[in-house]
């Protein structure tokens, strides 16, 4: 009889043990979450990119690949917007690039793209839209190509500046498509016809101006939420 009272004693001290081991846990998590919140916010930021950088991809030509951001120096040492600023230097007047938040935009002028009133490309644009081209194929963000008219009535069959923006935003996406070979599914045309002007349509310089055709290089961000 005193063996089992001594063995039952036993057993009812147990508890004790499991419950210092249960406190010693919630101790150690409490430690650790006061260490990862004593970290250096600068240093924990650069994990967490590190982290996003690594997971996020998007798949091109059937292979996943990172999309780098546009101001990262690339295969020739310079990031894409130097490189499509370089393309675009010796057109001068007729065509510029400017960086949004949305991504890089090379916009390019009526007078280097088209007659007035006409969406059939001139045989002169083709070498500058090869270079931007070949530009592109280097990487795999997305692409909104916008076309842009001023505010003046369209004279033609074409019958208003809506269908005269879409119809010059899809000239340059066959171009780029057809003749270039980049992947169709990474592009999207928009037509905006007047609405979207850079200058005002008031003077004959101003509407110049927004009578274009842009070429939008998505961010990251941009081309993952399209």
């Amino acid at each position: 009889m005193k063996r089992r009272r001594h063995m039952e004693g036993e057993d009812t001290d147990r508890w004790v043990v499991s419950y210092a081991d249960f406190i010693t846990l919630l101790f150690a998590f409490f430690t650790a979450l006061y260490a990862v919140s004593a970290v250096d916010a600068e240093k924990l930021g650069k994990f967490v990119r590190s982290l996003k950088d690594a997971f996020r991809t998007e798949s091109v030509s059937g292979k996943g690949v990172t999309i780098p951001e546009l101001s990262e120096p690339r295969g020739g040492g310079r990031g894409l917007e130097a490189e499509l600023r370089a393309v675009v230097a010796p057109l001068q007047r007729d065509a510029e690039v400017r960086r949004e938040e949305r991504g890089i935009v090379v916009s390019l002028g009526e007078d280097l793209l088209f007659n007035p009133g006409s969406a059939d490309l001139k045989e002169d644009s083709l070498e500058a839209l090869a270079e931007i081209a070949l530009v592109l194929k280097g990487v795999p963000n997305r692409v909104i190509i916008e076309g842009h008219t001023d505010n003046l009535p369209v004279g033609n069959s074409h019958g208003s500046n809506w269908k005269l923006s879409a119809l010059r935003a899809v000239s340059v996406l066959n171009l780029f498509i057809e003749r270039f070979g980049l992947p169709p599914e990474r592009f999207i045309v928009a037509g905006y016809g007047e609405y979207r002007p850079v200058r005002e349509n008031t003077t004959p310089e101003g509407r110049k101006r927004n009578r274009r055709v842009d070429i939008v290089v998505l961010t990251e961000r941009e081309s993952e939420r399209l």
